[in-house]
């Protein structure tokens, strides 16, 4: 980054230099406008990313090879990348507000335009803070829309949840932020699985190190009792607060009585390099149908249709 002067002040990639005979009105307005760069770029880069996938610079999102290189470019994520992007194309431009944050339009960007504008004007007038948002919308009963639960019962459940993580992570932050509105463990737990589960039944859950203790309330509430877990370890790292954390967890639970058809044991590591943000490698659905030969199979939370699957989500 070159230097850029501007009035008494120095911009440098790593330092900023204000002159002596600053004012403290023209200290407290630099202020100001460094409170506004700090929250615009997230948008900035969202809109940058938007553009370039509607000029074909970047080739189609589906190429891994595509975020790997808006990684190095940005020296940002796969995730945030894709988290940026998406509310740039949720949220028109003229509907953003500037006295408001990138986490306020987070909230809204799975509303209808009409929605969004409603909302956002609403926090605006009214100071809202991101959760005093959140709550808002949630009081009025808005939420994005799911289908219904499938009829019937099923022997095999595959679910990989929106979780909504602790105020330690941002606003924005999510494993499946561009695909689905993150609910709250009390969300899920509430969510009436037990209803799709037959009496002998085995849950597959993915989870995450950070909410690893909270998911037991969700299995506690389908009606499963934890059995074991298999670990995806994605070579790739990521940053975390305590670790550079490259692994999740796929929980096995159970209903009743459920174990495998097939006796076959599979590594309880496995090695497979991370691809697109939270998408889950095929391999261990593969694993799920080896081990459970027969029986209804359901998805939670699925993106796309797979033969001998049933599927619940609105990427679906």
């Amino acid at each position: 980054m070159e230097i850029v002067r501007f009035n008494k002040v120095i911009f440098e990639k790593n330092k900023l230099t204000i002159h002596n005979d600053i004012t403290i009105d023209e200290w407290k307005e630099l202020g100001r406008g460094l409170k506004q760069i700090e929250g615009s770029v997230q948008f900035w880069i969202g809109d940058w990313a938007r553009y370039g996938d509607k000029r074909g610079f970047t080739g189609k999102y589906t190429d891994p090879k595509v975020y790997d290189e808006l990684e190095e470019i940005t020296g940002l994520q796969r995730q945030t990348i894709r988290v940026y992007k998406s509310i740039s194309e949720n949220v028109d431009s003229n509907q953003r507000l500037p006295n408001l944050s990138f986490g306020h339009h987070r909230e809204v960007a799975s509303l209808p335009p009409e929605k969004q504008e409603q909302f956002l004007q609403l926090a605006s007038e009214k100071d809202l803070s991101v959760r005093e948002l959140r709550e808002k919308i949630r009081r009025n009963g808005i939420k994005e829309s799911h289908p219904d639960l499938p009829i019937g019962k099923f022997r095999v459940i595959y679910a990989d949840p929106p979780w909504k993580y602790s105020n330690s992570m941002p606003e924005y932050f999510s494993e499946q932020a561009n695909h689905y509105q993150l609910m709250s463990i009390d969300e899920i737990a509430a969510m009436d699985i037990k209803s799709l589960a037959e009496d002998n039944a085995v849950l597959f859950l993915w989870v995450t190190s950070p909410i690893l203790r909270e998911s037991f309330k969700v299995i506690d509430a389908w009606g499963f009792e934890y059995k074991s877990s298999f670990v995806w370890d994605k070579i790739k790292h990521n940053m975390g607060h305590y670790n550079s954390v490259r692994h999740e967890f796929l929980l096995i639970c159970t209903r009743g009585s459920c174990t495998p058809d097939n006796i076959k044991l599979f590594d309880s590591v496995q090695s497979i390099e991370r691809t697109e943000h939270s998408e889950k490698p095929e391999f261990f659905r593969e694993i799920i149908d080896t081990l459970y030969t027969h029986g209804r199979k359901i998805e939670l939370f699925a993106r796309k249709k797979v033969e001998g699957w049933e599927v619940f989500g609105n990427e679906s």
